[in-house]
């Protein structure tokens, strides 16, 4: 990986502080690609930190459907941000920690961004954000 195909999008992330909080305890666990690593790291230290009442309805963070497509397929995807110990199959929804979560919070709806998934680097589009009911 080269450091210039490493890039922040002009707008930084938008970030509540618990959030953000969970996002650098989680770049500390280690559990990331060397590319998402880098590239969160990227984020934070330009992210927009603010309290949670507001967060624009936009932003993706916890409790947030957000409709995503993956722009080389075409394929859109629909995802139920939750809080890590919420996330249930059962229910449909997803940790926000999980690949695709970490990938997208604090962006918003009409974004794109990329991140490293199992399959290779990845380019994503922000489609919709809304709350989840």
């Amino acid at each position: 990986m080269t450091t210039n195909s490493l890039k922040i999008d002009e707008t930084p992330i938008i970030l509540s502080t618990g959030i953000f909080d969970l996002l650098k305890d989680h770049l500390r666990r280690r559990k990331l690609s060397k590319f998402n690593e880098e590239k969160l790291k990227l984020e934070l230290r330009f992210a927009r930190q603010v309290l949670n009442r507001e967060l624009p309805e936009d932003v993706v963070t916890v409790d947030r459907a957000v409709r995503v497509r993956e722009m080389e397929s075409g394929n859109e995807f629909t995802y139920k941000l939750v809080a890590p110990s919420r996330a249930r199959d059962k229910h449909k929804t997803l940790s926000i920690l999980s690949p695709i979560g970490v990938a997208m919070v604090g962006y918003v709806k009409g974004a794109q961004l990329q991140w490293e998934m199992a399959d290779g680097i990845k380019v994503y589009r922000i489609e919709e954000v809304s709350k989840i009911a």
